[in-house]
């Protein structure tokens, strides 16, 4: 028996290695979603652009009601954003559910409470989700890859008892302004949907056609995705501004894919855009300045672009590659008086009037070291993908996205 007892333990930890699903670096398995099926309908992209419009409206009536979930799978990179938006009344009786900070956040308000929590684990990964929301009785429950991570209790009320029956649901975005919002945040969201039934079918009085066509099918990959003639713009008001002593700006892209020809990027303001310029053309980027003759570099993608600004020159640097064009007296004088100018702005993408065909991607876009958030644009093309790129060029100028 003493011999045997080592034996039987060996055996029983064998048996329950056996039985723990593991990955092959001995890691628990995460539960993940099989790829899109073949009869599946396409997967819905919710960024409807800057004007933050839902990209469907749903309407239900709950007299009608007898299911009261909704489920969906859901893939971003994008931490902030509205997934889901719903209300019979935007006064005093909606619900939220979207991402900040990449966690799930409700936001609720009606005649039984008023609340903002975020729980579960981080969404913004790039993988599919599995999300379930669930009405029943007083409570709301919020189930992530199987696993609940939320449940609120006495926060609603039966649906079919509402005083308003016609219930409204949005995807992607709000039916009132940001601001009426319990905690604030930026509503768009570069993510996708796909495999969705949103409560009882038999309920359901109308849908509006989805407004976005970009496709969730291709393959993605982490970043800003410009296809040909988008633009976007910043007030050089809201980015970091230049060193003081001595006078010093940089500007740092991370090119991940480029294709075509056309402005990269433009310091100046909307009636003069030339004040300086980078241009895209033959995988080489071509410094202009508003002065003289200007400079070019053949571009390395994947390596860091860096534009740096001094009172005597403009270095443009990429990888162990650098190129300096020495500033004349007084030349970059005008380009000093562009940060106390109002319409100051920072240019990305084609310009106004411009027939570009450039297409590029980047994997960030900082500004004196610090990463600006194309979410926050003064303005931008609604065309833009702000947190995904598409992996190969042969995707990139498909606008039936």
């Amino acid at each position: 028996m003493t011999t045997s007892c080592p034996l039987l333990l060996l055996l029983l930890l064998l048996l329950l290695l056996l039985l723990l699903p593991h990955s092959h670096q001995g890691q628990p398995l995460r539960h993940t979603l099989p790829t899109q099926r073949a009869q599946d309908p396409p997967a819905v992209h919710l960024d409807n652009g800057l004007g933050q419009e839902p990209v469907t409206v749903m309407t239900f009536d709950l007299t009608k009601i007898t299911k009261t979930t909704s489920s969906f799978e859901f893939r971003t990179w994008d931490p902030e954003g509205v997934i889901l938006y719903g209300d019979t009344n935007p006064k005093d009786d909606w619900f939220m559910l979207g991402l900040r900070d990449g966690r799930p956040e409700i936001q609720l308000l009606n005649r039984w409470s008023q609340l903002t929590v975020g729980a579960g684990p981080r969404l913004d990964d790039g993988r599919w989700h599995q999300v379930d929301l669930k009405m029943d009785g007083d409570s709301v429950m919020l189930r992530v890859d199987r696993e609940e991570v939320l449940c609120l209790r006495q926060a609603s009320g039966p649906l079919a008892t509402n005083f308003q029956p016609i219930l409204r649901l949005a995807l992607g975005g709000l039916l009132f302004p940001p601001s009426n919002l319990r905690l604030p945040l930026v509503p768009t969201l570069d993510a996708c949907l796909r495999r969705d039934t949103w409560l009882d079918k038999q309920a359901q009085t109308s849908a509006s056609v989805p407004t976005s066509l970009r496709s969730c099918d291709v393959e993605l990959q982490p970043g800003i995705f410009f296809p040909p003639g988008t633009h976007a713009e910043f007030s050089l008001q809201d980015i970091p501004q230049p060193h003081a002593e001595p006078w010093a700006f940089s500007l740092d892209l991370g090119l991940k894919l480029v294709a075509g020809s056309g402005h990269l990027l433009a310091l100046g303001t909307p009636e003069n855009t030339s004040w300086l310029s980078l241009y895209l053309q033959d995988q080489k980027v071509v410094l202009s300045p508003g002065w003289g003759p200007g400079l070019d570099l053949p571009l390395v993608l994947e390596h860091s672009l860096q534009l740096t600004l001094s009172a005597s020159r403009v270095v443009l640097s990429q990888g162990l590659k650098t190129e300096v064009l020495a500033v004349p007296a007084l030349g970059l004088g005008p380009l000093f008086s562009l940060w106390a100018q109002p319409q100051g702005r920072l240019f990305l993408g084609a310009l106004a009037g411009e027939d570009s065909s450039a297409s590029f991607c980047l994997n960030g876009l900082w500004a004196q070291g610090q990463r600006l958030d194309m979410d926050r644009a003064l303005n931008r093309s609604q065309d833009i993908w702000t947190h995904s790129c598409p992996q190969s060029p042969g995707n990139e100028t498909d606008n039936s996205h």
